[in-house]
């Protein structure tokens, strides 16, 4: 994939309802720095059952999210 900002965030939990809870805290400041800079899309990567990473992509275009995964 392309290239990242400086804007990562990491999101661990051990159970579901907290995971929800921070991966959307962690894309609701993605889409604000985003927005500030208005050329970076959201890129989510699971790297594991219990850990996110949330950061802001150059291969993703503005506006969108895209979700993958590196864990099997």
């Amino acid at each position: 994939m392309g290239h990242t900002s400086k804007f990562q965030l990491t999101v661990s939990a051990a159970d579901r309802a907290s995971m929800e809870r921070r991966l959307d805290e962690a894309h609701a400041e993605a889409e604000k720095q985003a927005l500030e800079t208005g050329k970076y899309g959201i890129l989510v990567t699971r790297h594991s059952s219990e850990r996110f990473t949330v950061a802001l992509s150059d291969s993703v275009p503005f506006g969108l999210t895209l979700e993958r995964q590196l864990w099997r």
